[in-house]
């Protein structure tokens, strides 16, 4: 007969003591009906301007012909950005061997798996004729960037569902007989999917060899979704996309965005969740170091990225810069790259700056400035045609979003704020087992005691 974990009275009660703080708040409360009634509802409106789209065209947007990338594409790149963050914190610093990362490591998945679900939709919302999707998978062409997009997108996302959910086995079987008051619906969902784990260590072993294939998987999946998303501007010849670095500079800027959306969410289950025990101000002075190292590397690349360019001073370069620098798009250009990059780095050099509330606030800041940059990104190079625009209506040559296209945008945000929601909820968001069995404060820094 193997071995059965936590077989100990010590470790029992050391198990006991994670589980019944970790599933207090699986549970469907007044307060997450509400949430979900007001996030669906507002989902309803958001859906009902994709209808009009659907029925009217693309011309209900502000995209033309001279600009045919806009808002969309931008929340696209956004989103597959933001879903770096579950390879930076599981795979890249879990293999490493940082323990502290252990209580963090389910919402960064959870995260990926939100952000990388709905991205592959919001190329749908892009599309003029939704109905033609398929044909990308009957007809697609291998030399075609976009199909390779869509490929490892599918492939990152079901590499961050089996990271979500391998880790939580252990954790569904523990919780199974400790649901009571709980709907009868969520003990089955929890029986099925234990797939009838009973702790024994060669099941562990099992276990972590198989999380150890798809923590290396996921490292070049994840360095290949953002390239090629990138590779989907770095391969034409128009300014502002043709760089030879896009490739590494849209993925440090990933692990910028990733790395505050896992802040944001630190703070929010440390406070509602009451998991102050498990999310202590330690692992937030880990993340804060964590967002100034990533975005010294981001600022690198964006020296990179305008300096060269900037050198040389070709006309088309010369015309977008001029833009982006003094031009129509100054204020947003230099309202990213300072309240989203320099200012939060200065101030996270400040220990005090890198605690729970202080962190929230630079995140917040940063992981808007983020979805800005994408703006910026894509929009402003597409104002710039190599052939001359005449004897048409202004609004067809200056991008401006229409109400319709935003309000398709915030269907895309509700729907990722839908899936944590019901991930996080339903499910418990801190490793119940690796938690009892290495014990919550093994870390911590002087005065968190």
């Amino acid at each position: 007969m193997n071995e059965i974990r936590f077989s100990s009275p010590e470790e029992q009660v050391k198990l006991d003591s994670v589980a019944a703080d970790v599933l207090r708040n699986v549970r469907i409360s007044k307060g997450f009906i509400i949430w979900m009634g007001f996030l669906l509802l507002a989902l309803a409106a958001c859906l009902f301007a994709y209808i009009i789209q659907l029925r009217e065209g693309l011309g209900v947007t502000g995209l033309r012909d001279a600009t045919s990338w806009g808002m969309y594409i931008a929340n696209f790149v956004f989103f597959v950005a933001t879903s770096l963050v579950g390879m930076l914190i599981s795979a890249v610093l879990g293999l490493i061997g940082y323990s502290w990362v252990k209580p963090i490591s389910r919402i960064a998945e959870i995260i990926a798996i939100a952000f990388a679900a709905v991205a592959g939709l919001v190329i749908i919302s892009d599309m003029g004729r939704p109905d033609r999707f398929p044909f990308l998978f009957r007809f697609g062409r291998i030399q075609s960037p976009i199909l390779w997009d869509v490929t490892v997108v599918t492939t990152y996302l079901v590499l961050s569902l089996l990271l979500w959910f391998f880790p939580l086995i252990p954790d569904l079987a523990i919780s199974k007989n400790r649901l009571q008051g709980r709907p009868a619906f969520l003990a089955k969902i929890y029986e099925v999917l234990s797939l009838r784990w009973e702790h024994h260590e060669s099941q562990y072993r099992i276990l972590t060899q198989a999380m150890r294939i798809l923590l290396i998987l996921i490292i070049p999946t994840a360095f290949a979704i953002h390239t090629v998303t990138s590779w989907l501007f770095a391969v034409t010849p128009r300014t502002g996309w043709d760089s030879t670095i896009f490739g590494p500079y849209f993925l440090s800027g990933a692990f910028v965005s990733g790395t505050a959306a896992v802040i944001i969410a630190m703070y929010f289950f440390r406070v509602n969740y009451k998991l102050e025990k498990y999310l202590t101000p330690f692992h937030f002075e880990k993340m804060g170091r964590v967002l100034i190292l990533v975005s010294i590397v981001y600022i690198y690349f964006n020296l990179n990225e305008f300096l060269v360019p900037g050198y040389k001073l070709k006309t088309g370069d010369a015309i977008h810069l001029r833009e982006l620098f003094t031009g129509h798009y100054a204020m947003l250009f230099w309202s990213v790259q300072l309240a989203g990059l320099v200012i939060p780095v200065i101030l996270l050099l400040i220990k005090q700056m890198r605690k729970p509330l202080p962190m929230l606030i630079i995140a917040i800041f940063v992981l808007a400035a983020s979805w800005f940059k994408r703006y910026i990104i894509v929009v402003p190079g597409q104002g710039h045609p190599n052939l001359p625009i005449q004897n048409v209506p202004v609004e067809w040559v200056v991008y401006k979003p229409t109400l319709i296209e935003t309000a398709i945008t915030m269907a895309s945000i509700l729907l990722v704020l839908i899936i944590i929601t019901v991930l996080s909820k339903l499910f418990p968001v801190i490793p119940i087992w690796e938690m009892a069995e290495d014990g919550h404060d093994k870390e911590k820094l002087p005065g968190n005691e």
